[in-house]
């Protein structure tokens, strides 16, 4: 295997691969050489300065460069024969993802989109509950920091509980997408709020920034059965629902009609689990990846919701 573009997330990609079992770290791409450089001495792999070069001595590689960039590294390792697993978002339009997709099949090779919050410890510990979501709410804030502000918001962070969204529906389309949100310190959308209503009926209220004073990441699902509290960022998750036998009027307390259930999974390293489903599906073995179809999905919901936002008017000044 290989990687290709490590900078802060790729860095981690280089990490965990070159400690993998049953993998073998060929060595890393990236146009910036010096950090390359610095990052092939700490793991031990070979700096190649070409992504062609690359791609002629491995088999299967990671892509985790700026997202104007995906469209045209995955091309060249598709077509080369080599698999892809491309960090989100898939890419930058529904033409370029649609150009991936294509050439995956084409050449017959595995093609995977690094939605790494599928394989968060509270969203395995909550699939053991999951039944009919009727209504979810994340939030989603991080303080600012330059990287990711290449896109909007929507495409940096909100498109993670986007595709957590049609995943806890089970990919059922969007038929409705309200949105609003404003850019602060970037050409792009900087905070975003979406309301998506899914065919079938599902709710989804999602919000998101990139100039919060703290760390937040939290999704919240209430069904028939309960209502489903997770903290993505301790992977801590909890399960509220009516406790058996209870009967109305024959409580004084809500800890008398409702009992919280803790839910848990095994502690593991998200971005791990991701590689290595992503290593086992090019192996042929069975594995839950999050598809390149699925990729497309959630890039088309993010696109809707940033194009929803631009179609609210903007008041004049002194109005």
């Amino acid at each position: 295997m290989g990687v290709v573009g490590v900078g802060a997330l790729g860095k981690h990609h280089v990490r965990h691969l070159a400690a993998m079992p049953g993998v073998r770290l060929v060595g890393i791409h990236d146009s910036d050489h010096a950090s390359a450089a610095a990052t092939a001495a700490t793991f031990g792999c070979r700096v190649f300065e070409s992504c062609s070069e690359l791609l002629a001595n491995v088999a299967a590689v990671t892509v985790a460069v700026p997202t104007p960039c995906h469209h045209a590294v995955g091309l060249e390792c598709l077509n080369r024969g080599v698999a892809v697993l491309m960090e989100k978002p898939f890419a930058v339009t529904l033409a370029e993802a649609d150009d991936l997709v294509a050439a995956a099949e084409r050449n017959h090779v595995v093609l995977a989109v690094g939605h790494v919050e599928r394989f968060n410890r509270a969203i395995r510990a909550a699939s053991s509950v999951l039944d009919q979501p009727a209504f979810i709410e994340g939030i989603r804030l991080a303080p600012f920091q330059p990287r990711g502000t290449d896109v909007a918001v929507v495409l940096d962070l909100m498109i993670h509980d986007l595709d957590l969204a049609l995943h806890l529906v089970g990919g059922a389309p969007a038929v409705e997408v309200r949105a609003s949100g404003v850019s602060i310190v970037s050409s792009h959308l900087d905070i975003a709020n979406a309301r998506v209503e899914f065919a079938g009926g599902a709710v989804a209220s999602v919000v998101s920034s990139r100039v919060a004073r703290e760390r937040v990441r939290r999704l919240r699902i209430f069904q028939p059965s309960g209502y489903i509290s997770l903290d993505l960022a301790t992977g801590e998750a909890n399960f509220m629902r009516l406790r058996a036998g209870w009967r109305p009027g024959t409580a004084s307390s809500l800890e008398e009609i409702v009992e919280t259930v803790a839910l848990t999974a095994p502690e593991a390293d998200a971005l791990g689990l991701e590689l290595a489903a992503f290593v086992a599906a090019v192996r042929g073995d069975p594995a839950e990846i999050v598809s390149a179809a699925e990729g497309r999905a959630a890039l088309a919901l993010a696109l809707e919701v940033t194009s929803a936002v631009e179609r609210i008017p903007v008041p004049a000044l002194g109005r």
